[in-house]
């Protein structure tokens, strides 16, 4: 059945007969409206090897005396998604990460440069907290009964900004706002619920800026002018009405116009309060019950291509809100996305200092190997040229005598290796 309707879709090539092309198909089948974007391709690239190596961060300063066995983090090496030798990547990022060998073993830990990184991270955070109080507050405010699953939101908290340590940090501190409750007495079902009603908080973004600009509230599109049926598309939903998340939106009616409109707009809060502009799909998912969500989550993010941009990059399907960039780089900064992203550059500068390193190793060994070259072929010449010594019977050595050809191209085939 699903077969024969995948046949009369207009995406559907007679060529993909095979069961391989099909799944290849079914899998790609719900991104293919959704035009690449180059810049926020671009964006998601270059966020990927610093969250590789803010989590090799953590998981380092987690460890006793902050230092950690190089075997120990090619246990977790899969787990970050990666492959190849754990000790390898770590030396690619000098600046970063300082390996050294202890008894035998090799241990790594974070560079003095990277430690000061870490101190300013924590310092911004401390500065942060009334920003973190607000953002948990309206999460809390859009969903429902107003909790939300501890263990669900640890799945998001770093998008937020949130610390690790937020539950004891943040929540006792502010017990006039939060509480931790478990009204199941299930191990798993302990959640933070908002405690008053804050209506200053009860303003989302499209509604701020709308009033700091004198306007009804109304998303804003960002596609070219040339994509002429989205365009009408989205004035046409634009036209009605905006509906704030954190309006109550009992009397919705499920699959209506203004029930859609009301969760596209509860997706667009929930995306500009993260630090990024973008999150999971999939961890978005497993809030669809706390927030009234749909079911088909992706479905309804690629009917909106100018308020949402949607990439399956690294087969991780991620949600971005477009209006949060110009091109590929943040519009709006958090304190927190400043310091984060001098992790980055630190990181390239490490790689950087890196490929320098192994480029003149590299012409090292071929000024060796050209000399070695060199050295030969004066000793043909000299083999070639008569000689009395040689016509009297004498052997001066050189490259044809086994022992010394047999040095000179284990210098020429070395490999660096030792």
């Amino acid at each position: 059945m699903l077969f024969e309707v995948l046949m009369k879709s207009r995406h559907w090539d007679p060529r993909l007969s095979s069961p391989y092309s099909l799944k290849c198909f079914l899998r790609n089948f719900s991104l293919w409206s959704m035009k690449k974007d180059p810049d926020l391709e671009s964006a998601l690239s270059r966020n990927r090897r610093w969250i590789v190596n803010n989590q090799i961060k953590n998981i380092v300063l987690r460890c006793p005396n902050q230092t950690a066995p190089v075997k120990f983090l090619q246990k977790k090496f899969k787990t970050l998604d990666c492959q190849g030798k754990a000790l390898n990547w770590l030396k690619k990022y000098p600046i970063c990460f300082e390996v050294y060998l202890h008894n035998d073993e090799y241990y790594f830990r974070l560079t003095k440069r990277m430690m000061a990184l870490v101190e300013e991270e924590e310092t911004i955070k401390d500065m942060q907290e009334p920003a973190f109080v607000e953002r948990l507050a309206k999460l809390l405010m859009m969903a429902s009964n107003q909790r939300l699953n501890v263990l669900k939101l640890g799945e998001l908290k770093r998008i937020f900004g949130l610390p690790d340590d937020y539950l004891i940090r943040i929540v006792p501190k502010h017990s006039d706002m939060f509480r931790i409750v478990n009204y199941t007495g299930k191990r798993n079902s302990m959640e933070i619920e908002l405690v008053s009603w804050k209506p200053e908080l009860a303003i989302s973004s499209i509604e701020s800026s709308a009033c700091k600009h004198g306007v009804e509230p109304a998303f804003s599109c960002s596609l070219p002018t040339t994509w002429v049926n989205s365009w009408e598309k989205f004035h046409e939903f634009n036209a009605s009405p905006y509906i704030s998340p954190y309006a109550n939106h009992a009397g919705l009616v499920k699959d209506t116009k203004e029930m859609e409109k009301r969760t596209v707009g509860l997706i667009h809060e929930i995306l500009s309060l993260t630090l990024w502009k973008k999150a999971s799909i999939m961890k978005l998912g497993h809030f669809s019950r706390e927030f009234g969500l749909p079911l088909k989550l992706n479905a309804l993010l690629l009917k909106h291509p100018g308020i949402f941009y949607v990439s399956n990059k690294y087969q991780i399907y991620t949600v971005l809100l477009r209006e949060g960039y110009n091109g590929s780089e943040l519009i709006e900064k958090d304190p927190l996305v400043v310091v984060k992203e001098k992790f980055g550059e630190l990181m390239q500068e490490g790689l950087h200092e890196y490929n320098r390193r192994h480029h003149l190793m590299n012409l090292e060994k071929k000024r060796m190997k050209g000399m070695l070259l060199g050295r030969s072929e004066k000793n043909k010449r000299k083999d070639s040229e008569p000689d009395d010594l040689d016509d009297q019977g004498n052997n001066l050595g050189g490259l044809l005598e086994p022992e010394e050809r047999k040095r000179f191209y284990q210098s020429l085939f070395d490999d660096g290796s030792a």
